[in-house]
Formats: structure tokens, sequence, C-alpha cells
């Protein structure tokens, strides 16, 4: 499925490319920028970086709100069908497993959480446990883009070749 995306994704200029990976839940800013650096999105590792990070950060904020502001609905709503109800009960066990640094630091945590470039991490599943651990909306959405900057930074750097995250 990454691939069919990514192969997709070669038809577009490269910054709305970028733009939509980083919106993407399976990529996120954490696939969309080293996509930018690439040769797949046929700059050749040129890309600039301000401007790329600046596109993958937007992206992956995009679905930042419809989330927070529509989990709890969905949450009420959706459980009176069974099969959401277990998707909606793996999907909070599965976030509530990951997200200990949330639940012990609240708002610091929530920042590092969605800042961690690793998997599972990162601004979907960030909104997800905001929602959990009942982290307010004006709290919340401050403290996931701050997240997402600090990932961008990360990113940009290690698709640079400046900062190395794991010796592969």
């Amino acid at each position: 499925m990454r691939d069919a995306i990514i192969e997709q994704c070669q038809q577009l200029p490269p910054p709305v490319a970028t733009f939509l990976i980083a919106m993407l839940p399976i990529f996120e800013l954490r696939g969309a920028i080293p996509y930018a650096w690439s040769p797949l999105a046929n700059n050749y590792g040129h890309a600039h970086p301000l401007l790329t990070w600046f596109i993958a950060v937007c992206g992956n904020f995009v679905p930042v709100y419809p989330i927070l502001l529509l989990l709890s609905p969905a949450d009420r709503n959706l459980r009176k069908f069974p099969i959401a109800d277990r998707f909606l009960t793996w999907l909070f066990k599965r976030t509530a497993n990951r997200s200990k640094l949330i639940n012990k630091y609240k708002a610091l945590g929530l920042i590092l959480f969605v800042a961690i470039p690793a998997p599972m991490t990162g601004a979907w599943t960030g909104s997800v446990a905001a929602y959990l651990f009942k982290i307010p909306l004006r709290t919340a959405v401050p403290c996931i883009i701050l997240g997402i900057c600090i990932a961008g930074i990360i990113m940009t750097l290690v698709s640079m070749g400046v900062l190395k995250l794991w010796n592969l």
C-alpha cells in the first residue's frame, strides 16, 4: 500500500506530494520530508529545507483539528455498532499503551510524543491520545503543533544528512 501511494505521488508536483503524504497516518511528516529529499520526488535531493519543512508541517497538521473535534461525537455515536465499537476499543487501547508519556506529563508529554520520530507516534496518534487523556483543545492544539514542528526539524536534519537517528 505504501509503495502504491508513493507511486501515485510521483505524478504530482513535489510540494503537493509532500503535503499529501504528510497528511496520511501511515507516513505523516516522518515520511513526507524524506520523500521530498529523495529522487522519487524528482527533486534529486535538492528540496529547499525550510519550504519542505513548512509544507510537511502544514500537511501534518491538517487532520489534527478534525480528529480532536470529531472523535468525541464519533466515539459516542459509533459505539452503537459492534464493528465500530471493536475498532474504537482497539484504537484507544493501542494508543493508551503507547502514550504513557502523555498520561504522566500531560502537555509536555504530548509535545514529546508527537515530536519523537518513531513508529506509532506523531500527530494522528497524539490527537487520539489527547482525547483519551482529556487534554483540553486549547492545550492540545499548541502542543501538537509544537511537536510537529520539532519532528519536522529532526526529519529535515536527518534528510539533509546533518543528523543521524539510527545507525542502519
